[in-house]
């Protein structure tokens, strides 16, 4: 006997929105953790909201599908958390020199490819065009956050784990340059589908 789905509620208030909304109210926690507080606890604590937000990246989508609740409010919100979230944090480990060096470039690469990608989308949404996430964006999208994730520990965790923070970097630059190869598919893409128009 196949498992009853459960009613869609009203969209705005939909579980998979409000772990959206959640993910966005985490940016100023992250902030103020990494900015006006200091010390293992403030980096201990502004880790867990990450992870956290991270995980509702994942579980929002997931409920929205398992509920039949996807909606265009979460369609767009979703898109925007994720950008929102991974931006502020790459400003706030420069800022604080977690990200330092040759590595702020994998930060601005990270950065511009979130620009552009928005941009594009907006573009091909004119055209009615969607370009579906691909598998790789989605590994990307993944090593991003777990890269992010070890450098907000960072300085705390390297007590714990010698060597953690050279291992944040790597990541930082292996997900830079995925970013890199699916950023180029989404320029591709619209730039067809800009000279077909």
């Amino acid at each position: 006997m196949p498992r009853p789905v459960r009613p869609a509620p009203a969209r705005a208030l939909s579980l998979p929105n409000i772990l959206t909304y959640g993910r966005i109210l985490a940016v100023p926690g992250l902030v103020v953790c990494l900015t006006l507080l200091s010390g293992d606890i403030a980096r201990w604590a502004a880790f867990a909201l990450f992870v956290l937000a991270a995980l509702t990246d994942w579980l929002d989508g997931y409920l929205a599908r398992a509920w039949e609740q996807q909606s265009a409010l979460g369609r767009m919100l979703d898109p925007i958390a994720d950008k929102l979230i991974v931006g502020a944090t790459l400003m706030m480990l420069v800022n604080d020199n977690t990200i330092s060096g040759a590595s702020i470039y994998a930060a601005v690469i990270i950065l511009c490819r979130e620009i552009l990608v928005s941009g594009l989308r907006e573009f091909l949404a004119e055209l009615n065009v969607k370009i579906h996430v691909s598998e790789l964006a989605k590994w990307k999208t993944t090593l991003q956050m777990v890269a992010l994730a070890v450098l907000i520990a960072g300085p705390a965790a390297e007590k714990i784990v010698p060597g953690i923070m050279a291992g944040g970097t790597l990541l930082l630059w292996l997900s830079a340059m995925l970013t890199l190869w699916t950023g180029y598919d989404y320029l591709k893409a619209g730039v067809r589908h800009a000279m077909e128009g």
